[in-house]
């Protein structure tokens, strides 16, 4: 499934890039900034705009909040998670406390995730990438 392009939701993804919180910048730039291939931040992927953006590797990494927690944001998630699935990416998830707690597992997990979403053939189809 090709990825519509959605230009009313740039301004917004400027406007997030500019107001990060104290995790998403911890990991950007103590982590995904320097990474060795493309990471982009507060990325339009159709109708959502994802935390950070792996194309290469087709892998969004969303830093969650403890409005994650609650019953409709778990149902929101689910349903982004699904949708993005659908264009064949994969969709990592860390709660804020994860990366406060346990940066490094956190930058270790994305590490090898990213390792392995590049060994496997899914990524060489051209057609699927957003």
């Amino acid at each position: 499934m090709k990825r519509k392009h959605n230009p009313t939701l740039t301004p917004n993804a400027r406007a997030l890039r500019k107001a990060m919180t104290p995790q998403e910048k911890q990991l950007w730039y103590g982590f995904l900034w320097g990474y060795p291939i493309p990471i982009l931040r507060q990325k339009v992927i159709d109708r959502f705009i994802v935390d950070f953006f792996c194309s290469k590797a087709r892998l969004v990494i969303e830093i969650d909040g403890s409005q994650h927690d609650r019953k409709q944001g778990v149902a929101h998630d689910f349903e982004r998670t699904q949708y993005l699935q659908g264009y064949g990416l994969t969709v990592l998830r860390f709660a804020n406390t994860a990366v406060d707690a346990d940066y490094e597992n956190v930058c270790n997990t994305i590490d090898k995730v990213i390792g392995q979403l590049l060994r496997t053939e899914k990524n060489s189809n051209p057609d699927l990438l957003p």
